[in-house]
């Protein structure tokens, strides 16, 4: 493996000093009432680099706002259309100012204003067509490994993921850490019952106790909706219990040592390893914290990840917008019936064909293909899920951040 600075990768440069790792072109939604048109624009140019995403709501509140605000802006993206259908209350003249900004090509389409749904579309398939034109030559420059976002999710978990696809993820954290990357896993709501094994890997004690709290709250929003991870699908697949399931996804976390925690939208300061808290602050109103597993792909590409690993086992064929998405598949069965859908067969591992290291290390090299360009199987496939719905999060105390100037990324 290389050195931690030596920058193996190249990437597109943005205003904010963040690169991309692609260069795509957004079509956002402001209401479900403009989803239609959107996606006809979008429609026209399969296969090429144009992503569809929005939020459905007419009326947003603050974490939507930032949501969208963050993903219009990520480094993946250089040039956003917006289409709104005018009567809805979403921000969108702050939305696009926030956008134009950042220094990307931005224009907003208004349905009301055009003339309806056949001349917004015709106007939005040539502004997206002059888009590509802009940016199809924006040149890519150096750029390391430290400066990768990397987040991980699991979905349709069985009783393979948490003894081979995982922990083979928390091996490739470990290894990217190392290399100076910023990583993140998530799902606290997945994590009840480790909450103490976190604590102890954290850079310090009042950051160790921010972990017990996000888990406890995570516990009490599962307990008042009367709801939990454990799906009849993981039971289907082999799981027992919620604690077989916690300790299977906190694998995916690695060994080193947890500076900080993000809420949805929050960059991280420095590299290393990061909680993602994605249970909503205050009282229980928003129902299901996530409700499928591309919600919690979401926060994580809005946080800055350029990619996401995702583990399953009994068979997930998602992608995402803007990020692409690896699948690793934990079981061998599942690799073998879906093989155009998998990247990685973290199931060799059950029949001593390699070893966790040896998969942890597949993946990390397969991390740094795909940043170079190779495309996962779902991007491929042309996978671009997407789903953003209301939530509602308070900002981070400093306990809950690193010390910029003191960062520490041994292991325990």
């Amino acid at each position: 493996m290389t050195t931690p600075t030596e920058p193996m990768l190249t990437g597109y440069l943005r205003s904010d000093g963040r690169k991309g790792i692609r260069n795509l072109v957004l079509v956002a939604y402001l209401v479900e009432c403009a989803h239609h048109v959107a996606r006809e624009i979008t429609g026209a140019f399969r296969h090429r680099p144009v992503h569809l995403l929005g939020f459905p709501g007419c009326y947003p509140n603050d974490y939507a706002d930032k949501m969208m605000r963050q993903l219009t802006t990520h480094p993946n993206v250089g040039a956003v259309l917006l289409v709104s259908l005018g009567c809805e209350s979403f921000d969108k003249h702050g939305l696009e100012q926030a956008v134009r900004s950042s220094g990307r090509l931005v224009q907003t389409l208004t349905i009301q204003q055009t003339g309806g749904t056949k001349t917004t579309i015709a106007q939005g398939e040539a502004w997206v067509r002059d888009a590509l034109l802009s940016i199809k030559d924006a040149v890519r420059v150096p750029m390391g490994i430290d400066e990768l976002v990397i987040g991980t999710v699991c979905g349709g978990s069985d009783g393979t993921s948490g003894i081979t696809a995982n922990p083979a993820v928390g091996r490739a954290f470990d290894s990217l850490v190392d290399h100076g990357a910023t990583c993140i896993f998530e799902e606290t709501g997945e994590l009840v019952g480790c909450e103490y094994h976190m604590q102890d890997r954290a850079a310090t004690p009042e950051l160790g106790q921010e972990l017990v709290d996000c888990v406890a709250k995570a516990a009490h929003y599962y307990s008042v909706l009367g709801h939990g991870s454990f799906a009849p699908g993981n039971a289907d697949g082999g799981l027992t219990t919620q604690e077989e399931k916690s300790l299977g996804a906190y694998a995916k976390s690695g060994a080193s040592v947890i500076q900080g925690i993000l809420k949805p939208g929050d960059l991280a300061p420095t590299g290393g390893l990061y909680l993602l808290d994605m249970v909503p602050d205050g009282e229980v109103r928003f129902g299901f914290p996530n409700i499928s597993d591309n919600a919690e792909i979401v926060e994580l590409i809005s946080c800055g990840a350029h990619l996401t690993l995702f583990t399953t086992g009994r068979g997930s064929v998602v992608g995402s917008a803007i990020s692409p998405v690896i699948k690793v598949c934990a079981n061998p069965h599942t690799y073998e019936r879906l093989p155009d859908d998998m990247d990685v067969n973290a199931g060799r591992i059950l029949r001593a064909q390699a070893t966790l290291d040896d998969v942890g290390e597949e993946i990390f090299n397969l991390v740094l293909q795909v940043a170079q360009g190779e495309p996962s199987k779902s991007e491929g496939l042309g996978h671009q899920e997407f789903i953003l719905t209301y939530k509602s999060f308070t900002a981070k105390g400093p306990a809950c951040l690193p010390n910029t100037t003191n960062i520490l990324h041994q292991k325990h």
